[in-house]
């Protein structure tokens, strides 16, 4: 074939786009095989739909500046078990709390844990459900992580977990809401794109001395045991917000002591046991230095006294004989040999 030339002002022409062929349709009338099977034995089922992803939680997990090295791997930990958080660097400490909406606006989330550093020893932990609330403050304490605990649990990344709740989640208001708060954050969305289609581990949630445990277990196929994967830490509530990060308080914890105030009693007591231990020493010293009172001569002591003889004392008037200082012993021994063997040399002669 030759191919046809075209005019050179003129525009090349477009090439022309293939239609679509689809799938052909079976034959009505088609005749069934030699050996009796009909045509639809032998067609392939499609493939099982994988659902579309309705629930667009997205979590942003970051902390202020000054955390310490486990407070960072309990926030990377976090962020391997929720596949659909996200990070973000770090916030200055002269930064308002309320920036925080404005940093989960631009990161497309919805949902925030924020992880706030004070004295560089206590740790406070925010969820909030942004912007429009509401959100809690915790107290977190006993913070063990994934590569500390070294357990023998394990789960497939990105799996989706079970959330495990106390019964007294239900029966107290502010405790329901603090459910409902956790459910949205810590549950990974159905069909998200960087999540497993598995069930393998379990998050708990205990309620014990007015604080929430959060534990991490594998949830073992044969037998439906569970054995803890890790991380653990434990919530002590402070308060809860309207609004995020902020606004009127739906709920304070009666039970909440600050750590200045731990470490304040804690302090308070060392220093009492100081001072009890001063008192006792200084009621000593003046014991001693009390008058003593003489006791009198008790008659029942001389009972058991019993009188010995006594020795007629001798007075010796003549000085003891000195013995002869012998400076070598083997010389001694030697002289007495010789007036021996002269005494016998007479003898014999006699």
């Amino acid at each position: 074939m030759v191919a046809g030339k075209r005019k050179r002002d003129a525009p090349a022409a477009p090439p022309k786009k293939r239609a679509k062929k689809g799938p052909k349709a079976p034959k009505a009338d088609a005749e069934p095989a030699a050996g009796g099977a009909g045509p639809e034995e032998y067609s392939i089922p499609p493939p099982v739909s994988q659902g579309k992803w309705k629930n667009k939680e997205r979590v942003l997990i970051f902390s202020s500046r000054g955390i310490n090295f486990r407070t960072r791997h309990l926030m990377q930990d976090l962020r391997t078990l929720m596949p659909h958080s996200k990070a973000d660097t770090k916030m200055d400490r002269k930064d308002q709390l309320f920036v925080i909406n404005e940093v989960c606006e631009m990161k497309n989330c919805n949902k925030c844990i924020f992880f706030e550093a004070k004295k560089k020893q206590d740790l406070y932990m925010w969820l909030s459900n942004t912007p429009q609330g509401p959100s809690a403050k915790f107290l977190v304490q006993n913070v063990h992580t994934l590569a500390e605990l070294k357990m023998t649990g394990n789960c497939l990344r990105g799996s989706r977990p079970l959330l495990s709740f106390d019964p007294i989640f239900d029966k107290e208001p502010h405790y329901a809401l603090l459910k409902e708060l956790f459910i949205q954050i810590f549950s990974t969305p159905q069909y998200h794109p960087k999540s497993q289609p598995f069930v393998d581990h379990v998050f708990t949630f205990t309620i014990t001395d007015e604080r929430i445990w959060f534990r991490n277990y594998q949830i073992i196929e044969e037998d439906a045991s569970l054995v803890e994967i890790g991380p653990r830490f434990v919530l002590n509530l402070i308060k809860i917000f309207q609004g995020s990060f902020g606004g009127p308080t739906l709920y304070e914890n009666p039970h909440y002591q600050s750590p200045n105030m731990h470490r304040r009693m804690i302090r308070l007591s060392v220093a009492a046991k100081l001072r009890e231990k001063q008192q006792v020493k200084e009621v000593q010293k003046t014991k001693k230095k009390a008058t003593k009172v003489l006791l009198g001569e008790d008659p029942t002591e001389v009972v058991f006294e019993t009188p010995t003889e006594e020795k007629p004392v001798e007075i010796q008037l003549v000085k003891p004989e000195s013995k002869p200082i012998v400076k070598d012993k083997k010389k001694l021994r030697k002289i007495q040999r010789k007036k021996q063997k002269k005494l016998f040399r007479t003898e014999a002669s006699a």
